[in-house]
């Protein structure tokens, strides 16, 4: 039986399970103090503690957004919820290693739970964290989770995460076909793209979603 919540403490944990479902990312303590009009954040932050001590919520500590819904606390919400691993960094900027992309979750990874909505019904979607600001113009920041769907297969324009053989790094980009070349282009004004034979180019995936965690 799960445990008996206050009704401060439900009314916060029935706003957060409707402020994700319609934003699609999580509150900040402001916005539970505004929509369930309490005193104080300090009064939002005790009752989120005990929210967390009783398993209806996990809390990223210094994230103004890092509330994740767990348990009983995914009960009532009309979204369904999937596990998706986060393999590792991905560069927005110069290349960096990652991991192959799994089939998979695999137990080693760190995982996040996200309504099933954001991956616009991609199969087997992994999560990389981005390092990097060279897609910011198209809203993907630095410590932005991007949710990628495993595939080769691409249209010119498409994000995606491309594998540079001859230097095995990998970079978020957008991508284009220019004849026997790529060129993988950055969302940011003020950076250069980076043009290479289409022979030393693999994609690792496609993204579907963005996870803004902060």
């Amino acid at each position: 039986m799960p445990p008996k919540l206050s009704r401060r403490q439900q009314d916060i944990l029935e706003f957060i399970q409707a402020f994700m479902e319609e934003h699609q990312f999580p509150p900040t303590v402001r916005d539970i103090q505004a929509g369930c009009e309490i005193s104080s954040t300090s009064v939002v932050d005790y009752n989120l503690h005990k929210l967390q001590q009783n398993n209806f919520l996990k809390r990223l500590p210094e994230v103004s957004r890092g509330i994740e819904l767990i348990g009983e606390g995914l009960r009532g919400s009309k979204r369904d919820i999937i596990s998706i691993p986060i393999m590792g960094n991905i560069a927005a900027g110069e290349p960096l290693h990652v991991p192959d992309a799994p089939t998979t979750a695999d137990e080693g990874y760190d995982e996040v739970d996200l309504p099933a909505s954001m991956t616009g019904g991609a199969q087997n979607v992994f999560a990389l964290r981005v390092k990097g600001e060279s897609m910011i113009d198209a809203l993907v920041a630095d410590g932005d989770l991007v949710l990628l769907e495993p595939t080769t297969e691409v249209s010119n324009g498409d994000m995606v995460a491309a594998w540079l053989n001859d230097e095995e790094e990998t970079t978020l980009k957008r991508f284009y076909i220019e004849g026997d070349m790529v060129r993988l282009q950055p969302a940011n004004s003020t950076m250069q793209p980076i043009r290479v034979p289409a022979s030393n180019v693999s994609v690792r995936g496609r993204v579907v979603g963005v996870f803004r965690t902060l």
